[in-house]
């Protein structure tokens, strides 16, 4: 069985998310958001990567999937959102998992089947593929489905040498 915990980065609300595979098979574990403490920006990082850090702990993952930061027209949100990616990066890295990085069409192709979907299009999906799990918020839904996506892109051992068997 593998673990995966994909992260959704976000400043205000980071999106966590975690699966189990056997075989073939995907199973919820948990799910939620972390959301960032105070008004300093460096206490905001420091928060996040806390509460990420005690996610990783409580659920031990073995692997870990992170949403890539897309460029938009402003700037210092951008670079913002990048330093919470940064935290969504380094907590794993520091429990010693490898990190698969995926852009978010990619995301959204995988498990919707549109490059362009949105929040409420994810959120369906993820509920039929994980039926019983009580998501948390929409933030946590794109987590789920970052975890997804690298399962299903070869990035957990487990679903993808299965997939690659069963169409062989």
């Amino acid at each position: 069985m593998t673990r995966v915990i994909g992260i959704d980065p976000g400043l205000r609300n980071l999106g966590w998310g975690v699966i189990e595979l056997s075989g073939s098979r995907i199973a919820h574990v948990a799910n939620g958001v972390c959301v960032s403490v105070g008004t300093e920006l460096s206490d905001r990082l420091l928060s996040l990567h806390e509460q990420l850090t005690a996610v990783v702990l409580k659920f031990a993952p073995d692997e870990a999937a992170v949403e890539q930061t897309f460029v938009n027209k402003d700037g210092a949100g951008t670079l913002k959102l990048g330093q919470a990616r940064g935290i969504a990066m380094l907590v794993p890295a520091q429990a010693g998992l490898r990190v698969g990085e995926y852009a978010p069409n990619k995301i959204k192709k995988t498990v919707v089947g549109v490059g362009h979907a949105d929040k409420g299009q994810v959120l369906h999906m993820v509920r039929l593929q994980l039926p019983g799990a009580e998501i948390k918020s929409p933030d946590a839904a794109d987590a789920l489905a970052i975890a997804i996506c690298h399962a299903h892109h070869g990035g957990a051992a487990g679903l993808g040498a299965a997939i690659a068997k069963a169409t062989a």
